[in-house]
């Protein structure tokens, strides 16, 4: 009895600590409240200036926000329908085309197959001048969006150059719905695949439906791909991680400050694909909802993660209604896989001399055991079980990228080629190859290789510590090879450079489902998932930890891969 009653004296002492410490914050917020509204009033009457109230207000709400994280924002009602539709939903009212921007003019980037842009003949490469009446030249991309979206029914009128040519278009929006799984289908190996780019509105219900249609053809096993996807709704990938486990299983815990906000999600209903063999890919893009599926399925051993190492985003937001329509994103909660890790890979709460965001240090990280009993480990994303390497792009690249000339060429080789392969099989050839590298002749695509800026890195060392004059020589002719090497890169990263082309050439004409199957033949994260799932007892030895895909050491040590990986 005497135990009872101590219990409840600290029970009673830990409510009156947190009930202080509960009034002395509101006292604060109150306090703080008073001083920025007095503050506020004084500057906008008394400032010598004229200020604008709404501006100062914005920027005084962005500067406290930006000492928090990335994901804890204010959201105007100027904003609301663009939150909606990168957070909530995937439907808008519009014409089914994005635009991008090149030297001061916009032009038609990509059109939706099936929408108004392509039953009008609406085509990649046309110059926007006017919309509804608008010039869109000085107009920025939130601008140029709210021009171009509307209701449902109603008309776009637009101006466009082509070829020379003014042509106009009178455009009926219509609802524009953006899958979640823009691609799924079978391999060539009867192998079921699922591309899940976003974690919107009826993403598992996408999932799920993609999944009963596969799974009525035997697939010997599927690939779920989360490379390309930033996560959304929590529960959504709850509900994605039950098509594969049973009811009742934890998947993902949800734990904040406030206790009110420790919230633990288990399956719901009983699954589809029980025991369906699963790989699930992931690379350095793959984040939040997404490494909530990865990770829960890694911790239950139910799917073998083959890829980099994901984003390591562990954190948890929620909106909350502000006055006059606005809302505010907060980070209110970490969230937890079934081992109990978090995988959170950088630490907010604490900044270097400079302000910046530090990572949480391998060293630091600590070891879980998944329900097997295999070695995971927090911090820094969702480490794959089978890893396979991936390449940054060249300077090469990236520069003919930033410059737009695979788009201008993708359009000049749509107008050429009226049809092309299947996009499975596509490929450019070499004579292909060679006219666009002759295209290039009198455009700008010049780039610092990164031996270069090393070489201007160490010359400004060398002139600081006076010893220019002795490596002079040495640099200078360090610098002379590498503009003769080069001359040669167009060469070197073909490979490279080919791909990228014949992604921006099939989606003229497969849209972006042709994007996707065409860029099979050269992805090695598929081959390498493919291959696991083509051999049982390499499955299971990866899953018991065991053999050639045995995890060594910690996370920052690398693991086997797949021999059709390294290829």
């Amino acid at each position: 009895m005497k135990q009872y009653k101590l219990a409840a004296v600290f029970a009673l002492i830990a409510f009156a600590s947190l009930t202080w410490s509960f009034k002395e914050d509101l006292f604060q917020v109150s306090k703080n409240l008073d001083i920025f509204a007095s503050l506020y009033k004084e500057i906008a009457i008394n400032y010598v200036e004229e200020t604008n109230p709404s501006d100062l207000m914005r920027n005084s709400i962005d500067a406290m926000l930006e000492n928090l994280d990335p994901y804890t924002e204010y959201i105007p009602e100027s904003e609301i329908e663009d939150y909606k539709l990168k957070y909530v939903s995937t439907q808008y009212g519009g014409i089914g085309a994005s635009t991008v921007s090149i030297e001061g003019k916009l032009f038609v980037n990509e059109v939706v197959e099936g929408y108004p842009a392509d039953k009008q003949d609406v085509k990649p490469g046309d110059q926007l001048v006017k919309i509804n009446g608008n010039e869109v030249k000085g107009k920025d991309r939130n601008q140029i969006s709210q021009l171009l979206r509307g209701p449902k029914g109603s008309t776009v009128d637009m101006l466009i150059i082509r070829d020379g040519s003014v042509i106009t278009k009178k455009l009926v929006r219509d609802e524009i719905k953006q899958p979640n799984v823009p691609y799924s289908g079978m391999t060539e190996d009867n192998i079921a695949y699922i591309r899940l780019d976003k974690f919107l509105e009826n993403s598992a219900q996408e999932v799920k439906d993609a999944a009963i249609a596969l799974n009525k053809q035997q697939p010997k096993g599927m690939i779920l791909d989360l490379r390309y996807n930033g996560g959304g709704i929590l529960q959504e990938a709850v509900k994605i991680v039950n098509l594969f486990v049973n009811r009742d299983v934890l998947v993902v815990t949800q734990k904040g400050r406030n206790p009110q906000k420790t919230i633990v999600y288990k399956t719901l209903t009983e699954p589809l694909l029980l025991n369906m063999p699963l790989v699930v890919l992931v690379g350095s893009s793959s984040a939040s909802a997404s490494e909530i599926v990865a990770g829960s399925l890694q911790d239950l051993d139910r799917a073998i993660i083959v890829g980099q190492r994901s984003f390591g985003k562990g954190l948890v937001q929620q909106t909350f209604n502000l006055p006059y329509n606005s809302l505010v994103k907060v980070t209110v909660a970490k969230y937890y896989t079934p081992s109990g890790r978090c995988i959170q890979a950088l630490d907010y709460a604490h900044k270097d001399a400079n302000g910046k965001t530090l990572k949480f240090a391998d060293s630091l990280s600590h070891k879980f055991n998944t329900s097997a009993g295999r070695s995971v480990y927090d911090g820094n994303g969702v480490y794959p079980d089978v890893v396979v390497n991936s390449s940054r792009p060249s300077p090469i690249t990236m520069s003919i990228m930033s410059k737009n000339l695979f788009f201008d060429y993708a359009n000049d080789y749509k107008k050429k080629n009226k049809t092309i392969a299947p996009a499975a099989n596509f490929q450019l050839t070499d004579n292909d190859y060679n006219q666009f590298v002759a295209s290039l002749d009198g455009n700008d695509y010049s780039y610092a290789s990164r031996t270069e800026r090393l070489l201007s890195d160490l010359r400004d060392e060398a002139e600081k510590e006076n010893k220019l004059s002795i490596v002079k020589v040495d640099l200078d002719d360090l610098k002379d090879k590498m503009l003769g090497a080069k001359k040669t890169d167009l060469i070197t990263y073909k490979a490279e450079i080919k791909r990228v082309l014949e992604t921006q050439i099939v989606s003229r004409y497969y849209y972006e489902k042709g994007k996707v199957i065409q860029a099979f033949q050269y992805d090695k994260e598929l081959q390498a998932a493919k291959a696991l799932l083509g051999n049982s007892t390499k499955m299971l030895a990866v899953l018991k930890g065991e053999g050639e895909y045995k995890t060594i050491g910690s996370p920052t040590k690398t693991i086997a891969a797949i021999s059709t990986a390294e290829n």
